[in-house]
C-alpha cells in the first residue's frame, strides 16, 4: 500500500532594514516569500495527499493521509527591531498553518508549525553535544516523532532549541 506523505516547508529569506527604509515593493515581495510560498506549498501537497489517498474524512473512517510541517522561527510570534517584513510573513506562515490545521486534521491531515530558535548545522560536533547548535539528525527525528503522532493526539505548534539557546 502506499505510504503516509510528509512534506516540509522551510524558507529563509530575512530583511532587516529601517522601517523608513522598507519599500511597498520590497516588503510585497517578502511576504510572497513566505506566505505566498507557503500556500503554493500547502496546495500541491494537499493536492497530493487527496490524490494518493482520497478524501473521506477520519469520522467515516478513513486513515490519516499525512503531515505537513512548517518551520518558522521566533520572528513568528514576535520580532525586534527592524524585522517588519520578516516577522509579517513569519506571523502570516503561521496563520496559514493554524487554519489549515482546523480545516484539514478532520480530514486526516496532520499540519505542524515549527519554531526553530536557534542554528541547524548538518554535524555531530561538539556544538550540537554541548546544546550550542541543533543537528539536523536531531531536527530530522523529530519530524519524524511529529509524523508518526496518531490522530487522537496530533501536535500542531513545537518550540524546538538547543539547550544553551536564551529561552
Amino acid at each position: 500500500g502506499l505510504k503516509l506523505h510528509v512534506a516540509v516547508y522551510s524558507v529563509k529569506h530575512s530583511s532587516k532594514k529601517p522601517f523608513l527604509d522598507e519599500t511597498r515593493a520590497a516588503f510585497a515581495a517578502s511576504l510572497d516569500a513566505y506566505v505566498g510560498g507557503a500556500f503554493s506549498f500547502a496546495h500541491e501537497s494537499l493536492t497530493r495527499f487527496f490524490a494518493d489517498h482520497g478524501d473521506a474524512p477520519l469520522a467515516d473512517g478513513a486513515k490519516a493521509k499525512g503531515t505537513i510541517i512548517f518551520t518558522g522561527t521566533l520572528g513568528a510570534l514576535r520580532c525586534s527591531a527592524e524585522f517588519a517584513a520578516y516577522g509579517a510573513g513569519r506571523a502570516g506562515v503561521r496563520q496559514l498553518a493554524q487554519t489549515l490545521a482546523r480545516e484539514m486534521s478532520p480530514k486526516g491531515i496532520h499540519v505542524v508549525h515549527t519554531i526553530s530558535n536557534g542554528s541547524i548545522e548538518d554535524a555531530d560536533g561538539e556544538a550540537q553535544k554541548t546544546g550550542k547548535k541543533m543537528s539536523a539528525d536531531a531536527v530530522g527525528k523529530t519530524y519524524l516523532w511529529l509524523h508518526e503522532q496518531e490522530p487522537c493526539l496530533w501536535t500542531h505548534e513545537l518550540d524546538m532549541r538547543p539547550a544553551q539557546e536564551k529561552f
